[in-house]
């Protein structure tokens, strides 16, 4: 994502930044068409029946992958990064479940359930449930292959081998360069500084990957309809899409987000300047 440089960011009239906005708008209408066309074409995926008996811990018990849909006909998973090993939550993955509570109870009344599933225990998940102050279901998958077989988990066998499948297509055997080329040779840099506030090393912290994936059941049986990853998640991340429309963009240096309970020593708190 490009930056737009703002120092020296150009002035107009009003009838120069209506023509201006009026081109805006036809690029704007031909992304909204192309993107609606992109959502069709998502939903004429081949449906894939998934067989295997996956196994969930809730906090309430074992479940099954169909459970998961609490009655309804639709199943959408967040693929939280959240490890055996983590002593806290991805930090962007914790960014983009905040908007979860506020959108679940709609999707619920329209026939699709949102679920949550790490590889962590469950009781690691809902304390960090608990703390970020969140009720959206949130389920552990320790044990099960279903994180291996999503692509949201991988070994470190895997990891060594070179024979990690993830956003579709196979990554070189890992050499410290953690996601994509956001690392720097001597593993120090923004994933290694992600990976310290989850209490893990590089390593370890991308062993985890995140996620989504959608089911649907018919007659009984559960299918596998879409799943996306990396960048593929940019639609879910809410503060990502106010950003793109705020005058300066995202606007990123380096990692500047943190998880919501953390921001409080760094900056006053909303309301503060009218109280």
């Amino acid at each position: 994502m490009t930056t737009l440089d703002t120092a020296s960011h150009k002035t107009a009239t009003r009838d120069e930044w209506m023509a201006a906005r009026l081109e805006l708008l036809a690029a704007e209408k031909e992304l909204t068409r192309r993107s609606d066309a992109l959502a069709l074409q998502r939903q004429q995926l081949p449906w894939v029946r998934v067989d295997k008996d996956y196994r969930f811990d809730t906090g309430a018990g074992m479940a099954t992958l169909a459970d998961l849909f609490q009655g309804r006909s639709q199943l959408l998973v967040y693929h939280f990064m959240f490890g055996p090993d983590y002593t806290a939550g991805c930090p962007s993955c914790s960014m983009i479940a905040d908007g979860f509570d506020g959108f679940a109870v709609h999707l619920a009344n329209h026939d699709v359930q949102l679920s949550v599933v790490s590889s962590a225990p469950v009781a690691k998940l809902h304390a960090y449930r608990q703390r970020m102050g969140r009720t959206f279901p949130w389920a552990s998958s320790a044990g099960s292959a279903f994180n291996y077989d999503f692509n949201a988990s991988l070994t470190e066998k895997q990891q060594l081998d070179g024979t990690v499948e993830y956003n579709y297509r196979r990554e070189p055997a890992w050499t410290l360069n953690g996601i994509g080329d956001a690392m720097t040779k001597d593993g120090e840099g923004p994933v290694a500084l992600i990976a310290a506030t989850t209490g893990t090393d590089v390593a370890t912290y991308t062993r985890e990957r995140p996620g989504m994936s959608a089911f649907v059941m018919e007659n009984g049986v559960v299918y596998h309809s879409y799943s996306t990853y990396s960048r593929g998640l940019d639609g879910l991340w809410g503060s990502y899409q106010w950003l793109d429309r705020a005058p300066k963009g995202r606007n990123e240096q380096g990692i500047w987000w943190r998880r919501h309970d953390e921001y409080a020593a760094q900056a006053p708190k909303a309301g503060a300047c009218c109280a």
